[in-house]
């Protein structure tokens, strides 16, 4: 006997072994067991036929020869024994990996635990303002051209015991600073932690600290947005993450009456800072899904809706404390305002509402929303008013021209706010912002490039003097 052949005969027999785990029950199992080996030629139809009479398979039963009139070759052993392991690794193997739009996922065999990890860069160059000008003095300045990692995030989130008990995590891993602020300002900070009880779909309720569920613009992830970054009426009127409970569900699903509902109890001191008295925020939000399907959190239609698919939402919040604005950093003052740490308890009552309208058909998507805000400062005894409005749409428009190239998305957006002045509450300032999109989607949300061109525009109720100017913005978007 050849070398060669003694090796074959010994590398059959550890097959066999190898084999003898996955085989040690027959029925359906041998059948698919059998299927495999006679179609990779590892064994022949006649003893397909034998071994298929006999209820159980033992491992001695299956041996690796050649069909009539061939030789056996290292082919068939290998494809045998590659085919056996993965066969006995996906059955046995209590972890599943794979990976997918919500980056790596890991999930055991039975379903009842899963986590998904996924890491977010955003890069981005701004000229000549990093941010919204909200003054005359702003416009002045000379501007800065800048690179900043805007955001850099971690991901974690799935389920546990069951598919309706849901958690997530999100890590700020190194937000961007001014050259006066303390490395504190751009320390690591967990910024989302929350559990879903989601058993019924017309029922449940979340515990933790998230962007509460007020407004479309703001609750639309930084990385599925349209432009390079939030309109100019984000920085006055959201409520960003807070710490609380809420209560939320879908009603009439499917129908013409199809309706998300939201209602909470939150803190009211922005993130991950605990109650200083008894008062709280409340929020609510009801949205109609007028056309009977769900609306995604997320802008741009890259899904390419089929149905036309809307909502018109209205939503509510009122609270006490020394906040009059919330950010990604917590608690914070609008312009003019009395900082939180300077703020006697209490000082501020506010009391706004937003009412939104989002649609999305085709490649083509639309999305608004209009707010009111009303602050009453005790110590000062003074009331004042904010409103503000954003219109916003794109559009693929390959659907429209084949030459046109097909992951490439057009957008615009108009937006307008006007709020009190920070010199004199008195008088109002109106700030307005004329923005043009272009976004190249190399795989969705998940890896994109971002450019807008955007005119801003101030007019300043106290000296009655207009200014305006332009900026350009250019961001990379990338998940893994």
């Amino acid at each position: 006997m050849s070398f060669r052949k003694m090796q074959q005969r010994v590398r059959s027999a550890l097959v066999a072994g190898l084999l003898s785990g996955v085989i040690a029950s027959a029925n359906a199992a041998d059948k698919a067991l059998l299927d495999v080996l006679m179609e990779n030629g590892a064994i022949t139809q006649e003893q397909y036929d034998g071994l298929m009479e006999k209820e159980t398979l033992a491992a001695e039963d299956i041996f690796f020869a050649p069909q009539a009139g061939e030789t056996q070759t290292d082919e068939y052993i290998d494809t045998a024994v590659a085919d056996a392991v993965a066969a006995k690794i996906e059955e046995e193997f209590p972890v599943k990996a794979s990976h997918g739009s919500s980056g790596f996922r890991l999930e055991t065999s039975d379903g009842k635990f899963q986590t998904n990890l996924q890491w977010r860069a955003q890069v981005r160059a701004t000229s000549p303002y990093r941010s919204d000008p909200r003054s005359l003095s702003n416009f002045a300045d000379e501007g800065r051209s800048n690179f900043e990692a805007r955001r850099l995030r971690m991901k974690i989130g799935g389920h546990g015991f069951q598919p309706w008990l849901k958690y997530y995590f999100e890590v700020d891993l190194q937000p961007s600073r001014n050259m006066d602020d303390g490395s504190s300002s751009s320390s690591t900070r967990v910024i989302d932690y929350r559990i879903d009880v989601a058993k019924w779909g017309w029922g449940g309720f979340r515990v933790g600290q998230w962007k509460i569920d007020h407004n479309r613009e703001r609750v639309d992830s930084s990385g599925r947005q349209q432009f390079v970054e939030r309109s100019i009426v984000n920085r006055t009127f959201t409520i960003d993450r807070q710490l609380g409970v809420q209560i939320r569900g879908r009603a009439f699903n499917g129908t013409r009456a199809d309706m998300r509902y939201y209602a909470g109890v939150f803190n009211g001191e922005g993130r991950s800072v605990n109650n200083a008295d008894k008062n709280l925020m409340y929020t609510g939000r009801l949205q109609w899904n007028f056309m009977g399907r769900d609306l995604a959190w997320r802008q741009t239609d890259i899904d390419f809706t089929e149905k036309p698919t809307g909502s018109l939402a209205f939503a509510g919040m009122t609270t006490e404390g020394p906040c009059t604005r919330w950010s990604s950093s917590g608690c914070g003052n609008l312009d003019g305002y009395t900082s939180p740490a300077a703020a006697a308890g209490n000082q501020f009552k506010i009391a706004q509402w937003v009412q939104e309208l989002a649609f999305k058909y085709r490649g083509f998507s639309f999305q608004q929303e209009y707010h009111r805000k009303n602050v009453i400062d005790r110590v000062e005894g003074t009331e004042n008013d904010m409103s503000g409005l954003y219109i916003q749409s794109g559009y693929f428009f390959h659907n429209l021209y084949e030459g046109f190239p097909t992951p490439l998305e057009l957008a615009v957006r108009y937006a307008y706010v006007e709020e009190p002045n920070r010199a004199d509450r008195s008088v109002n300032n109106e700030r307005k912002e004329y923005t043009l999109g272009l976004n190249w989607f190399f795989s969705s949300h998940n890896n994109k490039v971002t450019l807008d061109y955007s005119h801003l525009t101030i007019d300043d109720g106290l000296v009655g003097i207009n200014d305006s100017d332009d900026r350009v913005r250019l961001q990379w978007d990338v998940s893994f």
